[in-house]
C-alpha cells in the first residue's frame, strides 16, 4: 500500500511538472526550437542530394503534423501577407510541373533544343511540363516545407513567447559561430550532412558566404536580444558587448569578401538598432557618454581587425585585396546569364533548373573542371526560373518588405525593435543575394521566415 501511494504521489508530481512546463512553453515554441536545432545541424546546404535535406524536411513535416495534432491553432491572420507570398512561391513550381499540350509547350521560348532532340531521334513530341527540368522543380517545391513550417510554428506562439525568438535565433548563430571558430583554429569539423569544403571556415554551412551572412545576421539580432521588450539589458549588456567583436573576428576568418561587406553594414545597422536601448541604459549619465561609448566600441573593433590582419587571420581581407574581377567566374558568366534570362522570358525554365540549363548555354570560354551551379545573383535566377510570374511575385515581396519596413521605422520603440530587426535581416539577405544564393539553404529559409514574422507583427504608429 505504501509503495502504491508513493508511486501515485510521484506520478501526480510528474504530471504537475509537465503541466507547469506546458503552461510556460507552448507546443509551438518547443517544436520551433527543435526544428531550428535540426536546421543548425543539417540545414546548411542547398544541394538536393546531400543527406541533410532529408533530415530537415522530415523534421519540418514532423513538426507540422505534431502541431496539427496537439498544438495550438496558429494565428495566421497576423502573418497573412508572408503566408500568401509563400503560397504564391509554392504555386509557381506546382504549376510548372503540369504537363502541357504539345502545341502550347512548343510555343514557349527556349524549347528549341528539346524539340530538335526529339525530331533528330525520330521520337514523337510528348506532353511536357512547363519546367524544362521537372525533377529539379519538384525538389524546389519540396524545399518550401521548411519556411512553411517555421511560419506556422511562429504564428502559433503565445503573445508573450515571441520575446524568446531573438534568444533562440542568437543561440543558433552562436553555436554555428563556435563551429567556425574551431575550423579557424585548424580543428577538423567535417559534417557529412552538408558536404562542406574541407579547410573552409563555414560553420555548419557548406558555403562560407552563407555562413558569413549568418554571422552578420547574428550581429543585428544582438540588440533585439539585449533590449527585448524595452527592459534594461542587465546581465545581457556585457554579453552583447562581447558578442559583437566575436562575430566580427569570425567574419574576418571566413574568407568571404561579400560577407565582409554585409558584415560591416550589419555592425552599423546593429548600432542603429541599439541606439534607443543604449539611451535608456545611459539616461542618467552625461550626454557625451553615449557617443563616447559608441566611438570606443568602433575603436575596439578597428583594433581587433588590425590585429587580425597583422596576424594573417583576416582571410576575407586577404581575398579582397587579391581579387581579380576579370577572372571571377561570376563576373565572366554574367553576360551568359543575362542572355539566358532574356532568351527564356517570359515563360522561364522552371525553378531549380539553372545548372543543366546553364550547361546547355555555357560558352567554351567558361568551361572548367568545376561547374557553375547557380547564377550567383538570386534576383536574376528567380526571373530566369520563374519568368514573368516569378518576377511578379518577387516585386510583390519587395514592395511588401519596403512598406512594412517603413511602418516599422515609424512605429514607437521599444515595441518596434523586433520588426525593425526583421526588416534589417531581410535587407542583409537581399544584399547578399545579389552576389550569391543564401536563401536557398534550409537554415536561411527558416531565418527569412522568422524575420518576415517579426516584420509582419510590426505595431502601427498609433498603437
Amino acid at each position: 500500500m505504501r509503495s502504491i501511494a508513493q508511486d501515485s504521489r510521484r506520478e501526480a508530481m510528474s504530471s504537475a511538472h509537465r503541466s507547469r512546463l506546458s503552461d510556460k512553453f507552448s507546443v509551438s515554441l518547443c517544436l520551433l526550437a527543435g526544428l531550428l536545432a535540426a536546421l543548425w545541424l543539417a540545414g546548411g546546404a542547398s544541394r538536393p542530394d546531400v543527406l541533410g535535406q532529408a533530415i530537415v524536411r522530415g523534421a519540418a513535416w514532423l513538426s507540422l503534423i505534431t502541431m496539427a495534432l496537439v498544438g495550438e491553432r496558429p494565428a495566421l491572420r497576423r502573418v497573412a501577407v508572408p503566408a500568401v507570398l509563400l503560397s504564391l512561391v509554392a504555386l509557381l513550381p506546382l504549376l510548372q510541373l503540369i504537363p502541357l499540350p504539345v502545341s502550347l509547350w512548343q510555343s514557349l521560348p527556349g524549347r528549341d533544343l528539346l524539340r530538335e532532340a526529339a525530331a533528330a531521334s525520330g521520337q514523337s513530341q510528348p506532353w511536357r511540363p512547363w519546367s524544362m527540368v521537372p525533377a529539379a522543380t519538384a525538389n524546389a517545391l519540396g524545399a518550401l516545407i521548411v519556411p512553411a513550417a517555421v511560419l506556422v510554428l511562429a504564428a502559433g506562439l503565445r503573445e508573450g513567447e515571441r520575446r524568446h525568438l531573438p534568444a533562440i535565433l542568437l543561440a543558433v548563430v552562436l553555436a554555428g559561430t563556435l563551429v567556425g571558430l574551431l575550423q579557424a583554429s585548424g580543428a577538423g569539423f567535417g559534417n557529412a550532412l552538408i558536404n562542406g569544403t574541407p579547410g573552409d571556415v563555414s560553420g555548419t554551412f557548406a558555403n562560407r558566404n552563407h555562413f558569413a551572412l549568418f554571422v552578420a545576421i547574428g550581429c543585428v539580432v544582438v540588440p533585439s536580444w539585449a533590449f527585448n521588450g524595452g527592459r534594461r539589458s542587465g546581465w545581457r549588456g556585457p554579453i552583447a558587448l562581447g558578442l559583437m567583436p566575436f562575430f566580427v573576428l569570425t567574419l574576418l576568418a571566413t574568407g568571404s569578401r561579400a560577407g565582409l561587406a554585409v558584415g560591416a553594414l550589419a555592425v552599423a545597422l546593429a548600432l542603429v538598432l541599439a541606439r534607443q536601448g543604449l539611451r535608456r541604459e545611459l539616461r542618467r549619465a552625461p550626454r557625451w557618454v553615449l557617443p563616447a561609448a559608441v566611438a570606443a566600441l568602433v575603436a575596439v573593433l578597428a583594433l581587433l581587425i588590425g590585429i587580425s590582419i597583422t596576424a594573417d587571420r583576416a582571410q576575407s581581407v586577404n581575398r579582397l585585396v587579391t581579387i581579380d574581377a576579370a577572372q571571377d567566374t561570376r563576373v565572366r558568366a554574367l553576360p551568359t546569364v543575362l542572355k539566358m534570362v532574356t532568351g527564356y522570358f517570359p515563360a522561364g525554365t522552371g525553378f531549380g533548373s539553372f545548372d543543366p540549363i546553364f550547361r546547355a548555354n555555357e560558352p567554351y570560354a567558361l568551361l572548367k573542371p568545376t561547374f557553375f551551379n547557380h547564377a550567383h545573383n538570386d534576383f536574376l535566377e528567380i526571373v530566369l526560373d520563374g519568368g514573368a510570374a516569378g518576377l511578379a511575385v518577387l516585386v510583390s515581396a519587395l514592395v511588401w518588405w519596403a512598406v512594412s519596413a517603413v511602418r516599422a521605422m515609424r512605429a514607437p520603440m521599444p515595441d518596434a525593435l523586433p520588426a525593425r530587426t526583421g526588416a534589417v535581416i531581410l535587407l542583409l539577405v537581399m544584399i547578399a543575394s545579389v552576389f550569391d544564393y543564401p536563401a536557398r539553404t534550409p537554415l536561411m529559409m527558416a531565418v527569412i521566415a522568422l524575420a518576415a514574422t517579426w516584420l509582419a507583427y510590426a505595431p502601427r504608429a498609433s498603437e
